[in-house]
């Protein structure tokens, strides 16, 4: 007597990890402001992208390093149109895969 195949469940995790991989790599730019911004608006820094202010935070200066984290705002300009195209593919890739497994023979009919 063998035993009915047991059909195998959807891998959702999958697709899950990649939204979140999609998400981080077209996020992370704003991120980067946003965590720069709050640091320097918290120790009554300036910050801007047209020149380095210095920042003392304990004693250190961090005005350069809080100053290249606002400025990699700029990759917005490429990780957005680049996420938004991977968030499409990944759409289009989750339908097909849910229609094509929808439409496949079940095992044991």
């Amino acid at each position: 007597m063998s035993m009915p195949a047991r059909s195998r469940r959807f891998p959702w995790w999958i697709y899950w990890v990649l939204l979140a991989l999609i998400l981080a790599f077209t996020l992370w730019p704003i991120g980067s402001v946003m965590i720069a911004g709050s640091i320097a608006e918290a120790n009554g820094c300036d910050l801007d992208e047209g020149s380095i202010h210095p920042c003392l935070i304990d004693g250190v200066d961090w005005g350069p390093d809080l100053y290249t984290f606002g400025v990699l705002g700029w990759f917005m300009l490429a990780t957005l149109p680049l996420g938004g195209i991977a968030l499409l593919v990944w759409l289009l890739v989750l339908i097909i895969h849910l229609i094509a497994r929808g439409r496949a023979p079940r095992p044991g009919s």
